[in-house]
């Protein structure tokens, strides 16, 4: 789905990257982790199209981007593309919904239309209650999970995301998390996801290692954990060749007694999970 090749970038006499190869699948949660200065945001805007590589391809749900022209470019960034930044970014004058609502009709879809996903959005991230709040009335981790769904409003094939719960506390910070991997089940979302937070990248599918400007590893998911208890060991049974080993008594066993048999009970009624358009 996303394909980068020979990526080069330079900042005057210093190259920040010196050659980076990637594929991402759609349906992806990706990590790109590594120490400050390594290249991460900087590939991360490249790949959004915010930023263009010296040298290098960039073929994004199909299209070739660094063949587009700078109109072009920009639809294809305001329909294909979702940004969640570490600060929200929120226009302070607008309500939730009508922030969420803003790059739709920037796409030029209708002010109807923008709304009713909006709305979609807005019941998604339990935040219903919350549409008519401004910025300031609402709490770290709402403005975030706002942030989340302007950047799904388009219904982009990725969402790049820059250290997205750097300036969360830690209840905030998971529950975003959560959020991320929930949209990738009910959605099919892919993300990338630019972050220092050990415990995100262990939990998405796979993990970028830049250093150096260059991608020095790349590495799956946490692993299933372990059983919690070990296998029983089987019980030693004398083998019947031997013919000196006296064969065990039977327990004794007291008669069980008579129990009514139990009602039958129906199964609970799975619930399906209500997806988005």
């Amino acid at each position: 789905m996303i394909h980068l090749r020979n990526i080069h970038k330079s900042f005057g006499s210093l190259e920040v990257l010196k050659g980076i190869d990637l594929d991402i699948a759609a349906g992806e949660v990706v990590s790109i982790v590594g120490p400050s200065g390594a290249g991460k945001t900087t590939l991360l805007q490249i790949m959004g199209t915010l930023d263009k590589a010296d040298t290098g391809s960039i073929v994004i749900n199909g299209s070739d981007v660094t063949r587009l022209s700078q109109k072009a470019l920009a639809r294809f960034r305001g329909e294909q593309i979702g940004f969640v930044f570490q600060f929200h970014q929120l226009l302070p004058e607008f309500t939730a919904l009508e922030n969420i609502m803003m790059p739709a009709l920037i796409a030029g879809r209708s002010h109807r239309e923008s709304r009713r996903r909006a709305e979609e959005l807005l019941a998604f991230m339990n935040l219903s209650d919350r549409a008519d709040h401004k910025p300031a009335e609402l709490s770290g981790g709402e403005k975030q999970r706002i942030a989340v769904a302007r950047a799904l409003v388009n219904k982009p094939a990725v969402v790049l995301a820059d250290e997205p719960s750097g300036s969360l506390d830690s209840a905030n910070k998971a529950e975003l998390h959560r959020l991320f991997f929930d949209l990738r089940d009910s959605l099919g979302q892919t993300f990338v996801i630019v972050t220092h937070d050990e415990g995100l990248a262990a939990q998405t599918d796979r993990t970028i290692h830049l250093r150096d400007g260059l991608v020095v590893s790349q590495s799956a998911g946490a692993p299933s954990p372990e059983p919690l208890t070990s296998p029983l060991p089987e019980p030693e049974v004398p083998s019947l060749e031997d013919t000196d080993a006296p064969m065990p008594e039977p327990p004794a066993t007291e008669p069980l007694p008579d129990l009514a048999p139990e009602p039958d009970t129906p199964s609970p009624t799975d619930t399906a999970k209500t997806y988005l358009a």
